[in-house]
């Protein structure tokens, strides 16, 4: 496994992240323990989840499970560089009671216990907010946070789903305050057929030293080889992964991909791992296997060189916006 810098940061993490979000609704518990085991065996040290994942009234069962794992002991919880998300209302289904999510003060302080004792640990690594709350200024955030700090609850904290130009306002009113490090890391949607990133976000990250985190990095299994699983019979497409094989050029493109890294004699979801491997200021992308063999899989990407041939290739297929911000001002 490589390592490299979170960000700004001195904390070294694995250029792959193990996302959770599937421990609990597909994955049993000891499934996902197995699977937690493996990675770290394979040295991958960054494990990303949220307090929202198990989703309904299931709310926070992922976060159980990750900490089942942990108090089953062997330096589980010291070798981990745990990430975990605050906003989601944790209410069940039904209607939110008043501060009860988003990033209020309150609700963070009240977060940040509940996933500790849900996780079984007495600090979280990387805090990170899950989305933009546009009703609490960043100054009683970054208060919230500091005391969080001090009490040795958490260690870095990171956004989620930011557009740039927040990434700049949550750092900058951090740097006036003085005394906190502000945002280490910015986890957004980011993939070879999802590039807008590249205009605002990717640039604002690199100006203030964030580590980007790619979450979705085979777009719902459209570049994980969907068309030659389906012509060969496995797992057909679902929901918006088979809404899009559905539009003629989506299909047009994505066959005109799979078909280059069979002619590469490359498997496509590492092929597409791989390749944010070489994006400037990434980290490592978010992978969330299943299974076994989808982790093996993932593992394989981190070993993967892409030639240039096939870079150019790629893009031709799929073409960034271009350089920001000459790719919207003219």
């Amino acid at each position: 496994m490589e390592y490299t810098q979170l960000g700004r940061t001195g904390l070294k993490v694995s250029r792959l992240v193990l996302g959770t979000m599937n421990f609990g609704p597909q994955t049993d518990e000891p499934t996902s323990h197995a699977i937690l085991d493996s990675a770290l065996d394979a040295g991958l040290n960054f494990v990303d989840t949220a307090n929202v994942y198990g989703w309904g009234e299931n709310k926070g069962r992922t976060e159980e499970i990750i900490g089942n794992w942990f108090a089953k002991g062997d330096g589980r919880r010291d070798k981990t560089v745990l990430a975990t998300k605050v906003y989601g209302n944790m209410a069940g289904d039904g209607p939110s009671w008043p501060n009860h999510d988003k990033l209020s003060a309150l609700n963070i302080r009240r977060a940040v216990d509940a996933s500790l004792k849900r996780l079984r640990t007495d600090y979280i690594d990387v805090y990170q907010f899950h989305h933009v709350d546009r009703a609490t200024p960043f100054e009683e955030i970054w208060q919230a946070i500091d005391v969080l700090v001090q009490q040795g609850k958490i260690l870095y904290v990171g956004s989620s789903n930011f557009p740039g130009y927040k990434i700049a306002q949550a750092n900058e009113i951090a740097a006036r305050r003085g005394g906190t490090i502000g945002l280490v890391s910015e986890q957004c949607l980011y993939n070879l057929a999802e590039r807008r990133a590249e205009m605002e976000v990717l640039p604002a990250a690199e100006e203030y030293g964030l580590g980007v985190i790619p979450w979705s990095p085979l777009h719902g299994g459209l570049l994980g080889g969907v068309i030659k699983k389906e012509v060969e019979g496995g797992r057909r497409a679902s929901g918006r992964a088979a809404d899009a094989l559905a539009n003629p050029t989506t299909r047009a493109q994505l066959q005109a991909y799979e078909d280059l890294l069979d002619k590469h004699g490359i498997e496509p979801g590492e092929a597409a791992l791989a390749w944010l491997l070489t994006r400037p200021g990434v980290t490592g992308p978010i992978v969330g296997p299943r299974t076994a063999e989808q982790l093996d899989s993932a593992l394989r990407a981190v070993e993967l060189e892409l030639s240039d041939e096939l870079l150019t290739g790629l893009d031709e297929i799929f073409p960034g916006p271009g350089p920001s911000p000459e790719a919207f001002a003219w």
